[in-house]
C-alpha cells in the first residue's frame, strides 16, 4: 500500500491536489482512500490531505503514521509532526528554491526533492497556483500515476487553463526527473 501525505496551508490547494491525485490513481484502476484534516479551517493554517493507494480494497481507517511520500506546498512546514511521519525511505517533494544539498544539511537523513513550483506556475501563466507543478513532480518521484493519466485528470477536473496546468505538470515532472538523476548514486 502506498501512503501519501500532502501538507499545505489553507488556500494553497493541498486538498485540491489530494483530490486530483486520488482521481488519477482511481483512473488507473487502483483503490484509493483520501481524507483531509484542517487546522483552524482558515486561510494560512496547516491543511493535510492523506491518501492511501493499493491494488486491493483499503480497510485501514486511521491517520498515516509512516508516509511513503510527502508532498509539501510550503517548505517551512517541514518540521515536527510532519517529519515524524517520514523515515529514511520517505520521499519528500517540496515547493522550494533551495537545493538538494541545502536540504541534506537542514534535514539530514531525509530524501528531499525541492521543486520551484512557484516559478513553474508563473512561467505557465498560473500565478501562484502550484498544484499542477507539484503533482507532476510527485508523480515522477514515486513513479505513479503516469504522466498521461495525471494530465488527463487535470483536463477532466481543472475548471479552466487546461493547457497551462498540463504544461506546469509536465515541467514539474521533468524537473523532478532531472533532480532524481542527479542525486541517484
Amino acid at each position: 500500500m502506498l501512503e501519501i501525505i500532502i501538507q499545505g496551508r489553507g488556500g494553497q490547494g493541498a486538498q485540491t491536489a489530494g483530490n486530483l491525485l486520488a482521481s488519477a490513481f482511481h483512473a488507473q484502476g487502483l483503490h484509493v482512500q483520501s481524507f483531509a484534516s484542517y487546522g483552524g479551517a482558515r486561510r494560512g493554517t496547516p491543511v493535510n490531505s492523506h491518501l492511501r493507494v493499493d491494488d486491493r480494497p483499503i480497510r485501514l481507517r486511521c491517520d498515516i503514521e509512516r508516509a511513503d511520500a510527502i508532498l509539501c506546498f510550503d517548505a517551512s512546514l517541514l518540521e515536527g509532526r510532519l517529519l515524524a511521519t517520514a523515515d529514511d525511505n520517505t520521499l519528500i517533494v517540496t515547493n522550494s528554491t533551495r537545493s538538494v544539498a541545502e536540504f541534506a544539511s537542514i534535514l539530514p537523513g531525509k530524501r528531499v526533492i525541492p521543486i520551484d513550483a512557484l516559478s513553474i506556475a508563473r512561467q505557465q501563466g498560473l500565478g501562484r497556483i502550484v498544484n499542477s507543478a507539484l503533482l507532476g513532480a510527485l508523480a515522477r518521484a514515486i513513479k505513479a500515476p503516469t504522466l498521461a493519466v495525471l494530465t488527463q485528470t487535470l483536463v477532466d477536473n481543472a475548471p479552466k487553463q487546461h493547457d497551462e496546468n498540463i504544461a506546469a505538470c509536465t515541467q514539474g515532472y521533468h524537473c523532478a526527473e532531472r533532480l532524481l538523476l542527479e542525486t541517484t548514486p
